[in-house]
């Protein structure tokens, strides 16, 4: 490593710091340009440190009770001497764009854990609401020594799938429901779902949760069968965070099919192309916010007025567009560096 502050902060995260692993994360989450090429420095420095987590994605609707669930889980992990790091995607507001990033309240006893590291993050605009940097995140949270990486996102819908590309393993936490709840979950998340937990199933809501269940058991073997799905995968199970039962089967689960992954070359193989898919993201961006720029924006608007006029069509106005591209690559110029 060079000596630059990019190689202290990376010497230190890979030194096991915490400081340095929360100073870093908020570094790849700013937006300003020169912290993202202190960023973009920083995880050159990083690259190719060999350590992998677990990542495994955690999904699901509303009320079904995902912190709890993550602090009973994360607590069972890190009393087995594992490394636990949970970053929690909170809704931001679409008008000011804050978040409460309350999950260290709401999970109080993991984040007193000495092997637990919690770290919310605002969902900011990010499609699927997983915040554009917590891949980032999540390999400065492997270059820490983390054994598990836990991604919570908020909601369920078609969108969500994108944690997918995040993680090794996507679990979708689901509540006990009857009747026609489960036409409620889109089809494209549980097609994206190794495992679908029902939560809550404890006191009245057990004999329901395990109707649910079956039900939801029932839905997964209509699905296609993917190369990536070991035998008997994806199914369904139930659990109840709140008094901490069937959670050891779904740890035992998430471990038995990342292992069946890793034998049989789905898991290197699968983080290849997450790599590939995050690279065409950057590009995506970088390209939009190339686009935000002023001699872009009046270009789009002068484009944009003429289709309003009736003047031309939408398709050639857009092909227009395109054609001046290279007339703004000072623009573009800059939305790579501030992406």
């Amino acid at each position: 490593m060079s000596d630059s502050p990019s190689s202290d902060l990376a010497a230190r995260i890979l030194d096991t710091d915490r400081r340095a692993l929360a100073r870093a994360i908020t570094l790849v989450e700013s937006t300003r340009p020169d912290h993202r090429e202190q960023a973009t420095a920083l995880l050159t420095e990083l690259a190719g440190h060999g350590r992998q987590a677990l990542r495994i994605g955690l999904s699901g609707t509303p009320g079904v009770g995902k912190s709890t669930f993550i602090e009973s889980f994360g607590t069972l992990l890190a009393d087995k001497g594992l490394k636990i790091a949970v970053l929690a995607v909170d809704p931001s507001s679409a008008r000011t764009g804050g978040s409460i990033l309350g999950d260290k309240t709401r999970m109080e006893r993991l984040s007193r854990n000495p092997n637990a590291f919690i770290r919310p993050s605002p969902s900011q605009s990010h499609l699927g609401g997983v915040a554009r940097r917590t891949r980032e995140a999540v390999a400065l949270c492997e270059a820490a020594g983390f054994d598990v990486v836990l991604i919570e996102t908020v909601g369920v819908g078609q969108s969500e799938t994108v944690v997918a590309e995040l993680s090794d393993v996507f679990a979708l936490l689901l509540a006990p429901a009857g009747g026609d709840d489960l036409q409620g979950v889109k089809r494209g998340i549980m097609e994206a779902a190794d495992l679908i937990v029902v939560n809550k199933a404890d006191g009245d809501l057990k004999a329901t949760a395990t109707r649910t269940c079956a039900d939801y058991a029932g839905a997964l073997r209509l699905l296609r069968k993917r190369p990536q799905d070991a035998p008997g995968f994806p199914k369904a199970m139930t659990a109840s965070a709140l008094h901490e039962e069937g959670l050891a089967n779904v740890w035992q689960q998430i471990t038995d099919l990342a292992d069946w992954r890793k034998a049989n070359g789905f898991w290197q193989s699968r983080r290849d192309e997450q790599a590939r898919h995050w690279f065409r993201e950057e590009v995506k961006q970088a390209l939009l916010a190339g686009l935000d720029r002023p001699a872009a924006r009046a270009k789009m608007a002068e484009l944009a007025e003429a289709v309003a006029r009736g003047e031309t069509a939408a398709a050639a106005a857009a092909r227009a567009m395109i054609a001046a591209l290279p007339d703004l690559r000072e623009s573009l110029d800059d939305g790579v560096n501030s992406a």
